[in-house]
């Protein structure tokens, strides 16, 4: 009987995993206010490494502080974060799990800023706000540009220092290297604008930066849209296509790249990225806490909380998901991928079911896949379809709650139609990984003052 390809061992040039099942990245509010991360971050992703996944890529990674999409999200911009982020790495490594770190930066698309980032406007390839929230920002320049580079480079060495086994750029959906690749966002007049080589200049340089500070034995993935359908808003341009895309994707090959991770769209959340159903009533109670951030969030508010006023976005969303699937959304860009490449290719969109994997692995359109949603649904995926199974016996069904409630409640699956309607039992698995029980600590006493 011939090996299961899902179970199959994937050596890469620096890296070997024991399976083709990678959690995806996805983030949600488990740290503290200065980047440090915490306890609740090393249980959450020891659920995974606990349920057989063969390899965890880290929720969204700042390597600077204004590169923070919401605060609360660990960052790897200090030295002395080295030692929390090995703690959590010996941690996954127990169950024989690799653990890669997103390095990434918001650009223009934060979420929530934070006390760090208040009043200021973010930094990007373009002085044009992102246009469903409105997010102001400015245009980087060219010492701005350098220092991010060198920002990622240290972020890269960082990680090594502390014995993770590898680093993932985050070039996709709409964050700060989406924001120079992408044609309809990218209006530089400059040497980082322009043409397609110039537009790519940016990540080329960080991956150059990177294999510099750590040389060519330290994994390096690169996650990428391959197609940026921005044009969400009717009236905003489409930005790159496939092909673009693909010449990027060679280019990151030649730069140093070990493998690629494809995804789609321009902004996050968008259509295709995550697809799936639209919880109004979810957002409609958290995205309140959007409210100051962007200079559309008020109208978009307008627009989730009133019944009469949802069909307008419902018309804006769902017509870019009209003739797509849920599961594998863009595995058709993943197999044009990996024609065009000669190293490894990971491909994200919603799997849950072992018969779609096989084929996509068995077919040369990938050779693994990632998901975040369904495992967060079944943290034992892996465990389900080793016994036999296809689908999990209580699937996602895709309602993208988990997503809606993450910017303001804890990150986890909200569909109370799988807890057979039991509120408390849902909260009860939601409250599970902040079971930290920490020291209560007293504050040392000053030495009494002579009088």
């Amino acid at each position: 009987m011939s090996e299961d390809v899902i179970f199959s061992p994937l050596a890469w040039r620096n890296l070997a995993v024991k399976n083709r099942l990678f959690r995806s990245n996805i983030s949600g509010r488990f740290d503290n206010e200065d980047g440090s991360l915490t306890q609740t971050r090393i249980n959450w992703e020891c659920q995974f490494a606990r349920g057989g996944v063969g390899a965890i890529i880290s929720s969204f990674v700042p390597v600077q502080m204004e590169g923070r999409i919401i605060a609360g999200y660990a960052t790897i911009h200090r030295d002395d974060f080295i030692p929390l982020w090995q703690r959590l790495g010996e941690a996954v490594h127990r169950f024989d799990c690799k653990y890669i770190l997103q390095l990434s930066h918001s650009g223009r698309q934060m979420d929530l800023p934070g006390v760090h980032n208040q009043h200021r406007r973010s930094l990007s390839s373009t002085d044009h706000q992102e246009p469903l929230h409105g997010f102001l920002c400015r245009a980087m320049s060219g010492h701005e540009i350098e220092r991010t580079v060198q920002a990622f480079a240290d972020g890269a060495w960082r990680a090594r220092e502390a014995g993770l086994d590898g680093v993932e750029l985050h070039a996709a959906n709409g964050y700060m290297f989406t924001q120079f690749l992408s044609s309809a966002i990218n209006d530089r007049r400059d040497r980082y604008g322009g043409s397609l080589a110039n537009r790519a200049r940016f990540l080329l340089e960080v991956i150059r930066a990177i294999r510099q500070r750590v040389g060519p034995d330290f994994h390096l993935q690169v996650k990428i849209s391959a197609v940026d359908h921005n044009d969400i808003l009717p009236w905003e341009r489409k930005g790159n296509t496939l092909a673009e895309s693909l010449q990027v994707c060679r280019w990151a090959e030649t730069a140093g790249a070990d493998a690629l991770h494809v995804s789609v769209g321009s902004l996050f959340p968008h259509p295709l990225n995550p697809p799936g159903d639209f919880a109004f009533e979810t957002i409609a109670s958290t995205y309140d806490a959007m409210l100051s951030a962007g200079t559309n969030t008020f109208r978009n508010y307008l627009l989730f909380r009133y019944r009469s006023l949802r069909w307008i976005f419902r018309w804006l969303w769902s017509r870019h998901q009209r003739g797509h699937a849920v599961e594998g959304v863009s595995l058709d860009e993943a197999r044009a991928v990996r024609q065009a490449v000669g190293i490894p290719v990971i491909s994200t969109g919603g799997y849950q079911r072992a018969s779609l994997v096989r084929e996509a692995i068995a077919s040369g359109a990938c050779d693994a896949v990632s998901s975040a949603r369904a495992l967060i649904a079944n943290p034992d995926l892996l465990k389900q379809w080793q016994a036999g199974q296809d689908a999990p016996t209580r699937p996602c069904t895709f309602c993208n709650k988990c997503l809606l409630n993450a910017p303001k409640n804890p990150l986890g699956c909200y569909e109370l139609s799988r807890f057979d309607g039991d509120h408390e039992r849902m909260i009860a698995t939601l409250m599970s990984i902040y079971d930290t029980r920490p020291e209560l600590r007293l504050p040392p006493v000053p030495p009494a003052q002579n009088p």
